[in-house]
């Protein structure tokens, strides 16, 4: 089985994009996407926190 194939039954509509990515040769956004879904988490889950001012002047 193909590493593509893996990481799509894997991780569901995440690896499916992922592999669209990889096969479409549009590689280079991968980190990109990966960024934007990191600041996303960080603002999902500081919402919540104590630490959300400091978080908030990132952006």
């Amino acid at each position: 089985m193909k590493f593509i194939e893996k990481m799509k039954s894997r991780f569901g509509i995440f690896g499916e994009f992922m592999g669209f990515l990889w096969e479409e040769k549009v590689w280079w956004m991968i980190p990109m996407v990966v960024v934007l879904l990191v600041f996303g988490l960080l603002i999902i889950f500081a919402q919540s926190s104590p630490v959300a001012p400091f978080i908030y002047t990132l952006f």
